[in-house]
């Protein structure tokens, strides 16, 4: 038997602009960035729709005599709900869903055998991928910055590997795909200077594209 336990909520809603560069508005989208934002692993970056064409002359806009339309901007709207412990972590964007499962949560120190409790909090992250009839699914592991980069790469995809078995044998269902990486310190969510930063980056994320509004 299954045992989901339940957590209170605290929910945050961001609105991260992404804003397109490109003298094509229907061609590819490009990914902003800066010094201050994290990077991404490949596969995740913002992947908002182009905005709907605008005609500037349309009398329906009832623009004042001069003015002009500015640039258009692509939103790339995300919703973040997160434990009050911090160990589970939802993002929703336009397009994808992500949970982030804390490395405490899953597995013992420099371990990558789950828990008992871990495989209930997997179980009701298979069910939201059955709820959003989702066949891509993206499971990557990360670490944080103490040890061997190579000690790393080993064990986050040895625990993202741990997580996609357990979806997999929930899911059971062969037109599924699984992308599985590690990606070791990599992609950090958090400053690894502090002991709770750390804690942040040593999670497991599961990915997978939203069919419902």
């Amino acid at each position: 038997m299954t045992h989901t336990r339940t957590h209170p909520r605290l929910t945050a809603v961001l609105a991260a602009a992404t804003l397109l560069a490109t003298a094509n508005l229907y061609g590819a989208v490009a990914a902003h960035a800066d010094d201050t934002t994290p990077s991404v692993p490949p596969g995740t970056e913002p992947s908002a729709s182009a905005p709907v064409k605008v005609d500037p002359n349309d009398p329906d806009l009832k623009l004042p005599e001069g003015a002009t339309l500015a640039a258009p901007k692509v939103l790339d709207i995300k919703s973040v709900v997160e434990d009050q412990g911090g160990e589970e972590r939802r993002e929703d964007t336009n397009t994808d869903v992500t949970f982030a499962l804390q490395a405490e949560v899953l597995f013992a120190k420099d371990s990558a055998k789950l828990s008992d409790a871990a495989k209930s909090r997997i179980d009701a992250i298979a069910q939201e991928i059955k709820k959003q009839k989702a066949t891509q699914i993206r499971v990557f592991g990360f670490t944080d910055n103490l040890g061997t980069h190579e000690h790393g790469v080993v064990l986050s995809k040895q625990r993202a590997n741990a997580v996609q078995d357990v979806l997999s044998q929930e899911l059971n269902d062969p037109n599924i795909t699984f992308d599985v990486r590690g990606y070791a310190e990599q992609y950090p969510i958090a400053d690894n200077s502090t002991e709770d930063g750390r804690k942040k980056n040593r999670r497991v994320e599961v990915t997978f594209p939203r069919t419902q509004s």
